[in-house]
């Protein structure tokens, strides 16, 4: 018999369930349809709040924890490029071996540690209970042990550590620090001219979280009744816009429900504004809107045209986004009519319109802060598929406008293979057409470039880098 004392064995913690955090597995939800379904997250979080309130109610899930949500989403796909380089830098592995739904949770967890004020251990700990209700105990420990290598520096320091240098590669630098894909750097750097702090601060702006902006259709709303609205000031260049400062919900304010307000960029509201101000001898009394989902320079240009007795025609080729165009319109005081056409083969007759708008599709490189997860989507490739679709539209909209008339051609983006190099192809084919100098139309924006074109910018204008050209037929 042992004369060893008898040590009893210590129990071990008894298990305890992972608790779900409603505002975390939100998150983590609206990244993993980003991931899987290439849904785009301003189409997915709105639903997902909803029912995150209906399912928890307003006092387990109230304005902050929706605010919290959408930050962690829209933080986390801005600042992804950055996000993977930590995580690189902190597993053993490539990234592409780790499992999509583990690098989401990571990616979140990241973003609570290097771009929120929330504190390191709350961090870690929320981002460990989240992986063990979605992912389960033995790829939590991963995800503890990473997070705790992440933690132990800020972001200054990790971008030290993860971004080449400057002198060495000034784009790849600019393309870790700034979260934005190489090719992307470098096309927006050719657009916007200049030397490294003017596309530091565009890169920057892109990371922005850009206020609602609102505006107030003609004839339907005013500016005044919209700034009668909790945290409103007015826009910066559309006498017609709103801007919500604390964000807010749209849908809840009585002008916007109704359809006599919407919520729409001021560059966007410019470029309907530059187009309707031109002027025109002869005839103004019939406008073509010949791209015109989802609706929202179409409502402007309709309501504009009602002023003065002209009537819209807006044409969308996809039938459920011409669907978006008709409830968009819908209750204009003017005539107008919605179309489901290919804009490339129109019904309409040639020389039929005094007005033109063509804001063709494209990259969309112009709206990052709207849509952080395209810019990681799109491809260089990309441009190949859209120059010939924009060239075709340009080229419909000069036949559809007549003599003396006004194209409007806009996209997106300011990319320039589809801006500028698209406008000059098909000038070529059409000497009887001239550039407008657009700069006088806009008064008061300042920094609009030589023109005779106009590129926005969201760190100079405050709006989405849109681009306009405007072409008068001549013959």
């Amino acid at each position: 018999m042992s004369d060893q004392p008898h040590r009893s064995r210590k129990p071990g913690k008894p298990y305890r369930r992972p608790q779900k955090d409603p505002v975390r597995m939100l998150a983590f939800e609206a990244l993993r349809a980003v991931d899987e379904r290439d849904a785009y997250a301003n189409l997915v979080l709105p639903p997902l709040l909803r029912k995150a309130r209906e399912k928890e109610g307003p006092d387990k899930f109230d304005a902050r924890d929706a605010a919290l949500a959408t930050e962690l989403v829209y933080g986390t796909l801005r600042r992804q490029g950055t996000y993977d380089a930590v995580i690189s830098a902190c597993v053993d592995r490539p990234l592409r071996e780790v499992d999509p739904p583990v690098l989401d949770v990571l990616s979140l967890g990241v973003h609570q540690l290097l771009g929120t004020r929330i504190p390191t251990h709350a961090a870690v700990s929320a981002s460990v209970e989240l992986a063990r209700v979605v992912l389960g105990d033995g790829r939590a420990k991963f995800v503890n042990a990473v997070l705790r290598k992440v933690a132990a520096h800020d972001l200054d320091e990790w971008l030290d550590k993860v971004a080449p240098p400057y002198e060495d590669d000034p784009e790849d630098h600019l393309a870790v620090v700034h979260s934005h894909p190489r090719w992307v750097v470098s096309a927006l750097w050719d657009s916007l001219g200049g030397g490294r702090a003017g596309i530091e601060e565009l890169l920057a702006a892109d990371n922005e979280r850009p206020e609602v902006t609102l505006v107030a259709r003609p004839g339907r709303a005013t500016t005044e009744e919209l700034l009668r609205e909790e945290a409103s000031v007015a826009g910066r260049w559309s006498p017609y816009a709103v801007r919500l400062t604390e964000g807010g919900e749209p849908g809840a304010i009585d002008a916007v429900r109704d359809g006599r307000a919407g919520v729409q960029d001021e560059g966007s509201q410019l470029v309907a504004l530059a187009l309707a101000d031109v002027p025109l001898d002869g005839s103004d009394a019939l406008w073509l809107d010949g791209c015109a989902g989802p609706g929202g320079k179409a409502a402007l240009l309709a309501a504009l045209a009602a002023e003065r007795g002209a009537a819209l025609l807006a044409s969308e080729k996809q039938p459920h986004r011409a669907g978006l165009v008709a409830k968009a319109l819908a209750g204009n005081p003017g005539p107008y009519q919605v179309i489901a056409a290919d804009g490339t083969r129109p019904p309409w007759r040639p020389g039929s319109f005094d007005r033109v708008l063509m804001d063709v599709p494209c990259t969309g490189l112009g709206a990052l802060r709207r849509r952080p997860e395209a810019r990681w989507r799109r491809r260089p490739e990309d441009l190949d598929g859209f120059g010939p679709l924009q060239r075709g539209l340009l080229r419909t909209a000069l036949e559809s406008v007549r003599v003396g008339g006004v194209v409007g051609y806009a996209t997106c983006s300011p990319h320039l293979a589809e801006t500028r190099s698209v406008v000059s192809d098909v000038l070529k084919q059409y000497p009887q057409a001239e550039l407008i100098d657009a700069r006088p139309l806009l008064p008061g924006v300042p920094e609009l470039g030589d023109g005779p074109d106009i590129q926005l910018w969201p760190h100079l204008h405050g709006t989405d880098a849109m681009y306009l050209a405007l072409i008068r037929r001549t013959g």
